[in-house]
Parts: C-alpha cells; structure tokens; sequence
C-alpha cells in the first residue's frame, strides 16, 4: 500500500433528471442555481456525502458519522466524535489523546474520509475556544456546475402528516413544503489531488483507486430518496501525472456540450459532448502524464462518433490509457 507520488486531476460528469441533486435551504430548498447563467450548481461537501455515506455502508470509518443511541441513529458532534475515537486510542479525552505523537498517525490509517478530505478536529473542552487538529485534504472538488442552461419545474406543494407519538400524545402534526426539481442537468465536477498534500495525510493508492470506484457507484447506491432519485453517473476521467508539479486546470473548459437541436435539453439524447479540446490539451503535454484512468457511459454521444477513450488513445497511445473497472450504471 504505497504513498501517493504524483499529481492527479479529475473530470467527473453526472446526470440529474426530474429531481433536485442539491437544495439551497435558503430558497424553500431549491436546485442551487446560478442565475445569471441559468446553470445548476451542486456543491463539493454534497458530492463528498455521498462519498463518505457509501464508505461508511461498506463498513469504513469515517470521520463524521452517525451513531445509534436507544434505537434511534444520531448525528455526533465533532466533539463527541474525537472524544470517542480518543478513548478508542486509550486516553481519557481529545486533550490527552493529543499530547501523545501517535495519536495523529493512528486517526489518518484508520480514517479513509480523512486521509483524502482532510478535517478540523477539535482538542480542547466543550465549548471553549480550545485548539483543534486541522489536516487539509489532498483531494479538493471544485463546486460542480451543468454545462448547460437548466430549467425549473414550477414546485407542487407537499405535506406530511403523522400522529403524536410522545407518552399521553394526541392528535395529528402536519408539514408543509415545495417540491422543486430540474427538468434535466448534465453537471460537471473538477477535482484535483495534491501530492504535497498527500504527504501530510498518507495518502494511498489504494485510496485514490477507491475514489475512483466511488466517484461511480456512490451515487446511484446513495441518491435513491424521493428528492434525489434520478441521478446517474457519465463519465469520470483521473489524469495521473509523472510528477507532484504538474497541473493543467479545470478539464470543465475543453468539453463541449453540443445541443442536437434548438430548445431546452430534457434528456441525454438532446445533445453530444466534443472532447477534442480536452484530447489536445493531453497530447500537447504528452510527457507529463504517467497515465490517463476513463470510464463514460455507453449512452453518451459524442461529436463524429468519436469517444474520449478513442480520442486519448489517438492524442497518447493506448500505452497511456487506462479504462477504470467498469461498472454497469
């Protein structure tokens, strides 16, 4: 289980029908927009919960997570949390466990989500100022954004009801909310992974190849709410360089999304993505890159029925490419 050595960026696409893959709770709970640009916006902390939440089901544990208390699963504070795993480590406290040099290499092997993401772990008492363990993740999302303009649906109103369930409780208790969802968004992800970073953690290869995994089965395992039904990976590519110097930029600016014909994009068959761009950028920099990792969805068009994997091996050789496991989504 060898170190990180090298630089990576990612390209990661999904997409999201008849359903909100992130609400703004400071819009009635609407898909996050852009609306100067009329693009959908997903944020990096919503792509990472659904990265730590299929950890955690496969049996990897996580910094911040859920536990059971009398039947019922709570969210632990931060607190709670390393107050918990320090006892684990065998100190009474956070602050104890703190003051002995293992304790930070002990919580980076055991802690997947923090090898990657990083954390701020807090170390002095409940509530005071105290002072914290702060590790940055090597593994940094951009937020993601639609390569097109998306629509709205107009919200239903909805509402729940449910009976008193306290000891001597009657009567029924009611909610009432919106029900917002975009009609279609094919959103874009940038990710990159810093070897400088990844010194400071302990990043493994193992790790990234389970991101890799994750980035593709995460999301259909995970979305399967009433809300978040309907999203589904389409393409993700991991750009692996020769060296902890490199980095080429949001792979985002060299795709192009290409609408068959005039009008909204309702599904994925109302356009084709043009990846030559992209394909350029690598073969100009040939001999900065180690290997180029893909996987893309069969259903995806492409410009002149060029895929990106026929594209890279062109621009680099099938040497250089690499098809991630592949997985039927």
């Amino acid at each position: 289980m060898s170190n990180v050595t090298q630089n990576s960026e990612i390209l990661y696409l999904f997409d999201a029908r008849l359903c909100n893959p992130n609400g703004d709770p400071d819009e009635e709970n609407k898909p996050r927009m852009d609306y100067e640009t009329e693009r959908n916006l997903v944020s990096d902390v919503r792509l990472k919960r659904y990265l730590r939440d299929y950890w955690l089901e496969k049996g990897e544990d996580i910094w911040i997570r859920r536990i059971e208390e009398g039947g019922e699963e709570k969210t632990t504070s931060a607190k709670q949390r390393i107050d918990k795993l320090a006892k684990e480590f065998g100190a009474k406290n956070a602050k104890e466990a703190s003051k002995n040099p293992n304790f930070r290499e002990w919580l980076l092997k055991r802690l997947k989500d923090v090898r990657l993401f990083g954390a701020t772990m807090p170390i002095g008492e409940e509530g005071s100022r105290g002072t914290s363990l702060t590790l940055t993740g090597p593994v940094q999302f951009s937020w993601g954004y639609s390569l097109h303009p998306v629509e709205i649906l107009p919200s239903s109103t909805i509402t729940s009801t449910f009976a008193g369930r306290e000891e001597g409780e009657k009567g029924e208790y009611g909610t009432m909310g919106k029900d917002w969802r975009v009609k279609y968004s094919l959103i874009a992800f940038y990710g990159l992974i810093s070897v400088w970073r990844a010194t400071k953690t302990n990043l493994t290869e193992t790790d990234v190849r389970d991101l890799d995994n994750a980035l593709l089965a995460a999301l259909p395992l995970q979305a399967t709410t009433r809300s978040k039904i309907g999203q589904t990976p389409r393409l993700l590519l991991r750009a692996e360089y020769a060296d902890g110097e490199t980095l080429l930029g949001d792979f985002r600016d060299y795709i192009e999304l290409q609408p068959k014909s005039e009008g909204s994009i309702s599904q994925l068959s109302d356009f084709e993505l043009d990846a030559t761009n992209l394909a350029n950028l690598f073969k100009s920099n040939r001999e900065k890159i180690k290997a180029i990792y893909s996987w893309s969805h069969p259903n995806l068009a492409w410009k002149d029925g060029k895929t990106l994997e026929k594209l890279l091996e062109e621009s680099l050789g099938k040497e250089k490419v690499r098809e991630l496991p592949h997985r039927e989504i």
